[in-house]
């Protein structure tokens, strides 16, 4: 479970993030959701300190995240983001096995474990584990990076805006990949998106953020039913219109008007 409490970070005076609490049970995705400016990377960062909060606590299974060295904490937890950042002078595989090299893995552990990950994120370990990450696609590349979160084993990943930058189908596929990673591995998500729909698709529950500030959190269903407040209410309309546009158009009988060139 991670626990955050009343969690700010100030940049010379100005609070980016102001007093955001909230907890996820073990085995959930949480979804940060806002805009640019909204504080929801920040956030996802203090939880593993790779920016240091101006105040409150984040708790990751009972710990108190202080108490460690960020490295060492960096290292229990999976991270993930859309730039990828594969190392280009290492092959697929060595990319993958940074970090259990780094805490002293078996070289047939890590070896075992890279083939496994690979696997998981559907890319045969003899074609790809010797590759250069520059021969990958960008979906390939999202895949080695997802798989590289994994490798030491975490039961916490942290993801920001990991398919941001790929087209609709492959982000479509890495999306359904990783519901079923997460359930396979019982792992516990916290994934940053400005994207309504995969809010709504991906997450157990959203926590909405604007201008630093937690203004919502729930399931998506009741975000939906129930928006804090209009500007909650703004962003959900986006996902319910484009539904709407699409049941009109299943709806449309095939000489109706878009059937006649209309």
């Amino acid at each position: 479970m991670i626990e955050v409490r009343d969690l700010s970070k100030r940049y010379d005076g100005r609070a980016v993030v102001d007093g955001v609490s909230f907890t996820v049970p073990e085995g959930e995705l949480l979804v940060l959701l806002g805009g640019s400016g909204s504080g929801k990377t920040t956030t996802l960062k203090m939880i593993n300190r790779l920016i240091e909060p101006s105040a409150g606590t984040v708790r990751i299974g009972g710990e108190d995240t202080r108490g460690l060295p960020g490295h060492v904490l960096r290292r229990r937890i999976g991270y993930g983001f859309q730039q990828v950042g594969l190392f280009p002078h290492l092959s697929v595989g060595e990319n993958i096995a940074v970090t259990p090299s780094l805490l002293g893995w078996d070289p047939t552990r890590i070896r075992a474990r890279v083939d496994a990950l690979l696997e998981m994120v559907q890319l045969d370990p003899d074609l790809f584990r010797a590759r250069d990450p520059a021969e990958l696609s960008g979906g390939e590349q999202q895949r080695v990076g997802i798989a590289r979160a994994l490798a030491a084993e975490p039961a916490l990943l942290l993801l920001d805006e990991p398919f941001g930058a790929l087209d609709p189908l492959t982000r479509d596929h890495l999306q359904q990949s990783l519901q079923w990673i997460r359930r396979e591995l019982a792992l516990t998500v916290v994934f940053v998106t400005h994207d309504m729909v995969e809010a709504l698709l991906l997450g157990d529950r959203i926590a909405v953020l604007r201008e630093g500030r937690l203004v919502q959190l729930g399931t998506p269903a009741e975000l939906l039913r129930n928006p804090a407040d209009d500007g909650v209410a703004e962003l959900m309309e986006t996902p319910q219109r484009q539904a709407r546009i699409v049941d009109d158009l299943l709806g449309l009988a095939p000489d109706g008007p878009r059937g006649e060139g209309v």
